[in-house]
This record gives structure tokens, C-alpha cells and sequence, in this order.
């Protein structure tokens, strides 16, 4: 498929931002007209697909909006994380952040001329890999059963049930700057430490591939991932509820998480015309059919 939006790692976005308005012309820096994005490893891939859609779909500003100047559309989508999506926001280092967690009151706090936007809902599966035997054997766990698994107190699978093999449980969990790793944390451990034999992954994408490519591995994978890799991954009930649109909607599984661009209150108006189209009816279709909750369905 045809890509007009390029994808950068923070890297590379900060490489970009550094380098802004250092052409010059008749010695004034060039307006930069991009929009920079970046946060959420969960979310940055939904925004990356509308961005290449509104890119491929108008080519040039001036195809938005008559007034607009005739520069062709640039908008950059970062991951790094939901810590990385706030920080930015707050000092201006992107123009919108993207953050799949709880924003706290502290960090709204350092974000006056802000708005958030809650625009859909995540919940995070207990996943495994699909021949794992854990999937038939025991398909449902108590939560106080997965706080046991990810606090390193329950160590083998045969320790969770006398049925299952007698194998180390590998997990797999998010690094401390993902937003996943604080959601779960609220929901499950409750301040309980997370094992050390934990490997910590820097995307939920790679978090997803180590439950696909270890037999015995097992995570909170985005239920995003899970539909996207439909058949590669397995998924646990807990406390007897599956995470479904349905139950994640109604509140009954627990798990879940918002999904929030941060925006300036007052942006300009090509940051506000791409807000629009993430929050219209086309952005929120794109988030469900990626896996998520659109927000208008809660």
C-alpha cells in the first residue's frame, strides 16, 4: 500500500523536531506546517492509519480547506510510550500526545492549555500463546490467580493447575513508561511488584510478538492486537468475564483502559481539522475496526 505518512520511531521524530524551520528563506526560518504526533504504542498505530488515509485522501492543505496554503499534508506519528505521549504534549515536543491510560490530576495539572480527548477504550487480555494447554485446561482465571502468575508467586504452569505441564511461565509485561504497565497495575497487582523474571517490552506490539513466538509465555496484550492477530494469540477469561466489546462497554471486565489524544485547547487550524477527522465518524470506524472501543459506545 501506498505510504505517505511516515512512521518514525521517537528517535527520529526528535531527530525531525530538532532540525525544523533550518532551512532558510531570505534568512527567516520556514514556517514548519507538519503535525507531530506521538505517545501510545497502542494508539499511534490507529493514528497512523487515519493519517495516511487523510494524507492520501486531500494530498495538499488546500484540498481541506480553500483557505489553507497549497503545501502538501505532513503528519508524523511517534512511538515511546504513554508517559512519553503526556511529556511531550506538556512542553510542546509534539502537537497532539497519545496516552491508552488514566491521565493523573499531576499531569493535568502541568497541562492548562490542554484539552483531552477520550476517544475510545482498550482492554487488556490476559493472553497466552494459542498451544499453550492452559487455553483448554484452565481457560479461566481468578484475578487473584494472575496477580500470583505476574508477582512471580505462581512459577510453573503445573503450580496454577496439577493438569498443566511442568514448564517456567514466561511473562511478558510492558516497560514502566507504557501506559499498559500502570493499567494493569491499578486493575490487578495493586502495588504488588511485578517478578523480576519479567521481561519488559518497549511496545505492545512486541509484547504481542513474544506471546505469539513462546509456547509458555504469557502477557497483557492490547485486545487491539489480539484482533489484529486473530488465531496467533489466545485469550483468558478472568473472573469468569471474556474481554469482549460488550463486557469492556458494560464495565464487567475490569481490565480496560482509555484512549486519549492531548491537544492544545486552542490548536491551529490544520492540527484542528486532523482532530476532527481522529474524532468523526470515518477516525472512530478505523479505531473499532482495529480492534478497540469507539468512545461513543460507552
Amino acid at each position: 500500500m501506498k505510504k505517505l505518512i511516515t512512521y518514525f520511531l521517537v528517535v527520529a521524530l526528535l531527530a525531525f523536531v530538532a532540525g525544523c524551520g533550518s532551512s532558510p528563506t531570505n534568512n527567516q526560518p520556514a514556517k514548519d506546517l507538519s503535525i507531530k504526533i506521538g505517545g501510545s504504542s497502542t494508539l499511534a498505530p490507529v493514528v497512523a492509519k487515519l493519517a495516511d488515509d487523510y494524507t492520501e485522501k486531500y494530498k495538499t492543505w488546500k484540498k481541506v480547506k480553500d483557505s489553507f496554503s497549497d503545501e502538501p499534508i505532513a503528519i508524523f506519528v511517534a512511538t515511546g510510550g504513554s508517559g512519553f505521549g503526556v511529556k511531550s504534549a506538556t512542553n510542546g515536543t509534539v502537537d497532539i500526545g497519545l496516552v491508552s491510560r488514566v491521565v493523573t490530576e499531576a499531569e493535568k495539572q502541568k497541562l492548562p492549555n490542554h484539552k483531552l480527548y477520550t476517544v475510545g477504550y482498550d482492554a487488556l487480555t490476559i493472553a497466552v500463546h494459542p498451544q499453550n494447554p492452559v487455553a483448554k485446561v484452565k481457560p479461566n482465571l481468578t484475578k487473584d490467580e494472575v496477580k500470583h502468575i505476574f508477582s512471580g508467586e505462581i512459577k510453573t504452569w503445573k503450580q496454577l493447575d496439577a493438569a498443566l505441564p511442568d514448564r517456567p511461565i514466561v511473562l511478558a509485561i510492558r516497560d514502566l513508561g507504557g501506559g499498559a504497565s500502570q493499567a494493569f497495575d491499578e486493575a490487578v497487582m495493586k502495588g504488588t511488584p511485578v517478578a523480576k523474571e519479567a521481561i519488559q517490552f518497549p511496545s505492545m506490539g512486541a509484547l504481542a510478538g513474544k506471546v505469539q513466538e513462546n509456547v509458555d509465555a504469557v502477557g497483557y496484550v492490547s485486545t487491539g492486537l489480539v484482533q489484529q492477530n486473530k488465531g496467533k494469540i489466545a485469550v483468558l477469561s478472568v473472573d469468569g468475564v471474556e474481554p469482549t466489546n460488550e463486557n469492556i462497554v458494560s464495565g464487567k471486565y475490569t481490565i480496560a483502559r482509555p484512549l486519549i489524544l492531548i491537544a492544545k485547547a486552542q490548536p491551529d487550524e490544520r492540527q484542528q481539522e486532523f482532530i476532527n477527522y481522529l474524532l468523526s465518524d470515518t477516525g472512530l470506524k478505523t479505531l473499532e475496526d482495529m480492534g478497540f472501543v469507539p468512545a461513543k459506545n460507552k
